[in-house]
């Protein structure tokens, strides 16, 4: 199974934000290394979940439905 990975930062809570966009992709390739995980893709994102209209993530969704 192949898996693309969605890294977002939120750009309204940026003192509650743990990790950095960077971070995120550097965990998540450490976890697929060690799971034996295939991330075919690292997608990235600076926006709040709060509100709708994250394109990125839509695009992400599509892509999964297309399978």
């Amino acid at each position: 199974m192949k898996y693309i990975a969605y890294c977002r930062k939120s750009t309204d809570e940026k003192d509650r934000q743990i990790l950095s966009i960077e971070s995120q992709i550097q965990e998540i390739r450490d976890f697929a290394q060690r799971q034996h995980l295939e991330v075919i893709e690292f997608t990235t994102e600076a926006k709040t979940a709060k509100v709708p209209g994250r394109k990125v993530f839509e695009q992400v969704l599509k892509r999964i439905e297309k399978g």
